[in-house]
C-alpha cells in the first residue's frame, strides 16, 4: 500500500460527531487493526466563530431538536438541563482550539472527549474558556500554560489556518471521512449505526 492518510474532520462541539462516537471508535479500532500503516489525522472543521452573542431561541429550539433527533436514531444520550442552566452561544472555536492544543501533547482524543462529555452530559458549556481550563486541567495539563496558550493570538491563528485547509477537503458537513491514497482524496460514505460500510470503501480503495 502507498502512503494513505484518513482524515477524520470533526468539531468537538458537533452534535452529530458525538453522536458518531461509538461508530468511529469501532472503525478506528478495526482499521489500525487490519491497516496498522494506515496514518488517521484528525482535522478541525470550525463549526461555529467566537461570539459573544446569545445564541437565538431559534437556534435553540434547532439545536434541541436536532439532539432528539440524533437520539432517537441512534440511541445517543444528550442532557437537555444545558438550555436551561447554561447561557448557549453559536461558538465552537474556543473548544477547537483547546483540542489544537491538547493534540501538542498528545492529547486530542482525550481533550475532545472531555469536551464532549461536559457538553453533552453534564451540561457544561464548552463555549467558555472557564470550562475548557477545567477540562484540561482535569488531563493534567498545566492551568496557567494552558490559559494563556488558549487565549494567544498564535492559538487563533493556528486554528484559521487549520480550518481553511481542512475546507478544501472534499467534506461533506461534519463529521467528515477523507481518504487520501496515491494523491487523490476520496469521501468516505458514512453510516453512524454500522462501522463496516466505511471500512469496506476504504479497504477497496487501499487494494487498488
Amino acid at each position: 500500500m502507498n502512503l494513505a492518510i484518513l482524515y477524520y474532520v470533526y468539531d468537538p462541539m458537533c452534535s452529530w460527531c458525538w453522536g458518531y462516537r461509538p461508530t468511529w471508535s469501532a472503525l478506528q479500532s478495526e482499521l489500525q487493526r487490519s491497516y496498522p500503516e494506515l496514518s488517521i489525522e484528525y482535522k478541525l472543521g470550525g463549526l461555529a466563530p467566537d461570539s459573544d452573542e446569545p445564541m437565538p431561541d431559534e437556534m435553540q429550539q434547532l439545536l434541541q431538536q436536532t439532539w432528539n433527533k440524533i437520539s432517537e436514531q441512534l440511541g445517543t444520550q444528550f442532557n437537555f438541563d444545558f438550555w436551561h442552566h447554561c447561557q448557549p452561544r453559536r461558538s465552537t472555536y474556543p473548544a477547537c482550539r483547546a483540542a489544537l492544543l491538547a493534540r501538542d501533547v498528545g492529547l486530542e482524543q482525550e481533550m475532545t472527549l472531555a469536551i464532549q462529555q461536559a457538553y453533552y452530559l453534564e451540561a457544561k458549556n464548552p463555549s467558555d474558556n472557564v470550562t475548557l481550563i477545567e477540562l484540561a486541567v482535569g488531563l493534567g495539563l498545566d492551568e496557567a500554560l494552558f490559559s494563556k496558550a488558549l487565549l494567544s493570538e498564535s492559538t487563533k491563528a493556528k486554528l484559521e489556518e487549520e480550518v481553511c485547509r481542512t475546507r478544501h477537503l472534499p467534506i461533506q458537513g461534519f463529521p467528515s471521512l477523507v481518504l487520501l491514497v496515491n494523491g487523490e482524496f476520496y469521501l468516505i460514505e458514512l453510516d453512524y449505526q454500522n462501522w463496516q460500510t466505511s471500512f469496506q470503501q476504504i479497504a477497496s480503495l487501499l487494494s487498488e
